[in-house]
């Protein structure tokens, strides 16, 4: 197994290896997991969420009403959107 482990997070590695029941290449592939969801830009969430909440049959406005509620509570919240700007997001 090839390993991706980043030096900044070892810490962070050894301190699931210890305090749960993962094994050390689990805990890092939970923190590189961990650190890809983070790394996903604002664009890319929206339009990730407006296709699987289009998939399961939501409405527009209703998606970027839910979608505007999601951002804020992101880790690291963007600059909040107005609905004009998630749907230029989506559509162009």
């Amino acid at each position: 197994m090839l390993d991706r482990r980043p030096s900044s997070h070892e810490d962070l590695i050894d301190h699931l290896v210890r305090s749960t029941a993962l094994q050390r290449g689990e805990a890092v592939r939970v923190v590189l997991d961990v650190l890809a969801f983070f790394d996903e830009t604002t664009e890319d969430f929206v339009r990730r969420r407006h296709r699987e909440l289009q998939s399961g049959g939501a409405v527009n406005a209703e998606i970027f009403d839910r979608i505007a509620a999601e951002l804020r509570h992101r880790a690291v919240a963007p600059p909040e959107l107005t609905l004009r700007q998630l749907r230029r997001i989506v559509y162009g």
